[in-house]
């Protein structure tokens, strides 16, 4: 089981199980309103406060340089057993956000153990010419696991607490696969040869290549889990308006979107950082999600077909340049801190998703769902340019190796 492509594959597939609890309760939102009689608002924190706890477990792994300290396979295994308890408990228990909120918390705090973990155990099984397909692979893994609760949903007829049940039993058994068959590899420091250095998610800041890749995520970010959290109301409420219908089923829709367009768009992210390089990549994904944002009211009413294709599209595009920051963090970061440095961009990433979460339906109440992800515009635009600009430097750096 320790061949390269074997690993790669038993560590996507506990992305895959793993992240099934991520949007679990997002999926359940509209049947957790009607029962416990809680407005939009309040139900948005059933997903923010899963961003909030990842937030709170990143930090907290960054400080501890977990990541880098313990037996990275272990670690995941672990974190990903305690979120599986988690939801299990939400769907055995829950009867309000007063429980299913530090519920929601607890289990994103864990998955700060399984996403970024994943991400290390992936690069070390990898060598830098061809991590970009890696990780374009890898994300595409979390990508399909987050959207499998609509999956779940969409495809069988079963209430909220047996879709919290089913994903969390998709998330105990990415715990059982990571402790039973993932072990890291080769191609960074193992665990107990990193001396603690928590200071090093700030210092990472000071170097140009570093903080222009963070800031090309952080951009990304700014985008991606709301229109994931929301593209499901956008599509509804474009039903409503086009049928004059508000019980429309776009929990498969949604799911081709997120999980399947996603996974597409990740490989293909993947695959494009390492035929045409990191910067080239990014920066098409990022202007293609951006104009899907620009031109997302011109499809609010639009005929079906038309609505599937940008949601299509749109899925794709938001989520292939993910891996490609990923992987120029772990090719420009201090190496004996790579778990470290990836943690800490998704730590800050992850907070911006918060805002955009809560921001997203305060807009769409006061202008309609039309033109609520316009919002979401500034982030790919950042993005972009600081990606652009990393490709500068990336090549003036090769330039000056070569002379």
């Amino acid at each position: 089981m320790s061949r390269p492509g074997v690993q790669r594959a038993l560590i996507a597939a506990v992305q895959v199980l793993g992240l099934a609890v991520w949007f679990s309760a997002s999926t359940v939102v509209p049947a957790l309103r009607e029962t416990w009689q809680i407005s939009a608002t309040a139900s948005v924190w059933l997903t923010a406060s899963v961003q909030l706890g990842f937030v709170t477990g990143a930090i907290a792994s960054t400080a501890l340089n977990l990541a880098d300290r313990v037996r990275a396979h272990q670690l995941m295994a672990v974190c990903a057993a305690a979120a599986a308890g988690c939801t299990a408990a939400f769907a055995l228990a829950a009867g309000g956000l007063g429980s299913a909120v530090p519920l929601r918390f607890l289990t994103g705090v864990f998955l700060a153990g399984v996403y970024p973990v994943g991400m290390k155990l992936t690069g070390s099984w990898t060598p830098p010419a061809r991590r970009g397909l890696a990780f374009g692979v890898m994300i595409g893994a979390l990508t399909l696991g987050s959207a499998l609760p609509h999956l779940i949903r969409g495809l069988g007829d079963l209430p909220w607490r047996g879709v919290m049940g089913a994903a969390a039993g998709c998330a105990a058994l990415g715990a059982l696969l990571a402790a039973a068959l993932v072990r890291e590899g080769p191609q960074f420091a193992r665990g107990a040869s990193a001396r603690p250095h928590p200071r090093y998610a700030l210092t990472m800041f000071r170097e140009r290549g570093p903080r222009l890749v963070n800031l090309g995520y952080f951009g990304h970010m700014w985008e991606l889990y709301a229109l994931w959290t929301w593209l499901p109301s956008f599509l509804i409420a474009g039903t409503a308006a086009r049928t004059g219908r508000d019980d429309a089923n776009v929990s498969l829709l949604a799911f081709a979107a997120i999980g399947l367009a996603g996974v597409a768009g990740c490989v293909a992210g993947g695959w494009a950082a390492d035929r045409f390089g990191r910067s080239p990549a990014a920066v098409a994904a990022l202007v293609v999600s951006g104009a899907c944002c620009l031109v997302s009211p011109l499809f609010f009413t639009a005929p079906p077909a038309a609505v599937a294709a940008l949601a299509v599209v749109w899925g794709a595009a938001v989520i292939a340049d993910s891996g490609v920051f990923s992987t120029s963090l772990s090719e420009v970061a201090d190496k004996r801190y790579v778990g470290t440095a990836l943690t800490a961009q998704t730590a800050i990433g992850f907070a911006l998703t918060v805002v955009t979460i809560q921001l997203v339906p305060v807009l769409a109440g006061a202008t309609g769902w039309r033109w609520a992800f316009w919002l979401l515009v500034p982030g790919p635009v950042v993005g972009a340019v600081a990606m652009r600009a990393f490709g500068r430097r990336s090549l003036r750096s090769h330039r000056s190796l070569t002379l």
